[in-house]
Parts: C-alpha cells; sequence; structure tokens
C-alpha cells in the first residue's frame, strides 16, 4: 500500500501563525493601524486647512475636489475629517491608559493586602460603578467647565474603577499561589512581589479590556463634543463636526455622515481588536 506522507488539514491549520489564524485579530489591527496613521500624519493626507472657510462653495456636495464636500463655512470635510483623528484618537487614548494605571494599581494593592483597605477601596469603586459612565461623565464636565482638558479629567476620574475590579480579581486568584508562596519565603519586599510577580501575570484581562475601552472613550468625547461640552470649534474633531453639521442633514448629509461613519469604522477596528486579543491570549492560555 503506498504511504501518504501529506500533512493533515488540522496539520497545516496548525502551520498558521496564531495571530494571522484570528481574522478579528487582523482586521482589527489593520483599521487601527490606519487610524494611527491617519492621525499622526494628517498633514500628509488632507489637501486642505481643516480650519480654512470660504464663504463661496458652502455645502458643496462631494466632488473630485472636495470628495466629502464642504461645510456650512465652506471648509473642507475630508480634511477636518482627517485632522479630527487625531484629537478622537488622543481622547481614546489617554482616557484609557491613565486610568489604566491608576485602576491597575489600586486593584493590585486591595487584592493583595485585603482587610480594610480592599473594604474601603472596592465600596467606593461599587458605588461609582452604581452611576452610568456616560451620566458620570457630564455630571463632572457640568461641574469643571467646558474644554478638551476637563473631558480627559472626567475621563481619568471615571474610568479606572473596570481595571480595579479587574486586577484585584486576578490578584486574588494567584496571591497564595505557590510561586507568591516562595517570593515570600525568599525574603522579597511587597513592592518586589506586587510589581516583580503578580502585575505581569494579571495585567492581560485588563489589556484586553483596555482596547476595547478605547472605543468607550472615544464615543464618549465625540458625545460631549456633541453636545457643545468637550472640544471646541473650529477645532476639527469628529463629535464637533457632528454638531456643526446636524442642522444641515436634510440638504447637505455630507457634513455629518462622514464624520460618523470614520468614528463607526474606528470604533469597530478597536473592538474586534480587543475581542481578536481576547481569542488569541485564551488559545495561546491552552
Amino acid at each position: 500500500m503506498k504511504r501518504y506522507n501529506g500533512a493533515s488539514p488540522l496539520q497545516k491549520r496548525s502551520r498558521i501563525p496564531g495571530f494571522l489564524a484570528k481574522p478579528s485579530l487582523v482586521v482589527g489591527t489593520v483599521i487601527v493601524v490606519l487610524v494611527v496613521i491617519m492621525a499622526i500624519f494628517p498633514q500628509f493626507i488632507a489637501p486642505y486647512d481643516p480650519i480654512e472657510t470660504n464663504t463661496l462653495i458652502q455645502n458643496a456636495a462631494p466632488s473630485a475636489e472636495h470628495i466629502f464636500g464642504t461645510d456650512f463655512y465652506g471648509r473642507d470635510v475630508f480634511s477636518r475629517v482627517v485632522w479630527g483623528a487625531r484629537i478622537d484618537l488622543l481622547i481614546g487614548v489617554l482616557g484609557t491608559v491613565v486610568p489604566f494605571f491608576i485602576g491597575g494599581i489600586i486593584g493590585l494593592l486591595a487584592g493583595y493586602y485585603g482587610g480594610v483597605l480592599d473594604s474601603i477601596l472596592m465600596r467606593v469603586t461599587d458605588v461609582m460603578m452604581a452611576f452610568p459612565f456616560t451620566i458620570l461623565v457630564i455630571t463632572i464636565m457640568a461641574i469643571l467647565g467646558k474644554g478638551t482638558m476637563n473631558l480627559f479629567i472626567a475621563l481619568w476620574l471615571v474610568g479606572w474603577m473596570s481595571y480595579a475590579k479587574l486586577v484585584r480579581s486576578e490578584v486574588l486568584v494567584l496571591k497564595d499561589s505557590e510561586f507568591i508562596q516562595a517570593a515570600r519565603v525568599a525574603g522579597f519586599s511587597d513592592a518586589r512581589i506586587l510589581f516583580r510577580h503578580l502585575l505581569p501575570n494579571v495585567i492581560s484581562s485588563a489589556v484586553v479590556f483596555a482596547a476595547s475601552d478605547v472605543v468607550m472613550c472615544m464615543l464618549t468625547g465625540a458625545s460631549m463634543s456633541f453636545l457643545g461640552l468637550g472640544v471646541q470649534p473650529p477645532t476639527p474633531e469628529w463629535g464637533s463636526i457632528l454638531n456643526e453639521g446636524r442642522n444641515f442633514i436634510t440638504f447637505a448629509w455630507w457634513t455629518t455622515f462622514f464624520p460618523g461613519l470614520f468614528l463607526a469604522i474606528s470604533g469597530v477596528g478597536f473592538s474586534l481588536l480587543g475581542d481578536g486579543l481576547t481569542d488569541f491570549l485564551r488559545t495561546k492560555g491552552r
């Protein structure tokens, strides 16, 4: 009998790199990379100054000269959308990174030390999480006032709670494990155990959540700008562009459609990236 030396379909699939075997991770990464490129290099992509006005071409329809049309002030919508990616991505990233560190430290300390510290920190977290995220942000913005910096402060004050919960739950599982007990027996300090042994092993779930949390921060930032509380005109930001174009949506649909489309695509990209990372890490763990 002739012997078959070919690889089975399962073996062939196993040769595919883990990253490429996750379509959502690949698609999400591609979208996120494109958004990042657009945010870093808008001056090379946008054909016009995003705040330059021209009353002679108010609400001009999309054409070869202005592919996304113009708004009420005669500004090129494509250029404003491209430049808007910078501030929206900045809101998403900074609105996630700072709470990531704050919540990570709180969760690490609460889970490791437990006792009264854990009770106080978690009760504060539970009380704040009882209120919807957006409502808390609006409330803080109403107290602090309008502006981009106040938007960041509101996101930082509200966004840390989920990370604290995630990290704490992971620490509670690992703090009595053998390698942590061995570190205590070896006489390592609490700081070394926390940041050299525990943190690298509990941070992965928070990192995966952060990829999706960027979407929430971007949408919240756009919502605040749409309501007139966040980024102020004429600075190009997708939410503020939507707010400026909503009065002309019946006859100049392009002024709201394209910024909304880019906001939706960016959100899908980061969501796919988060889902893909979850699947990839789960498979890798198995």
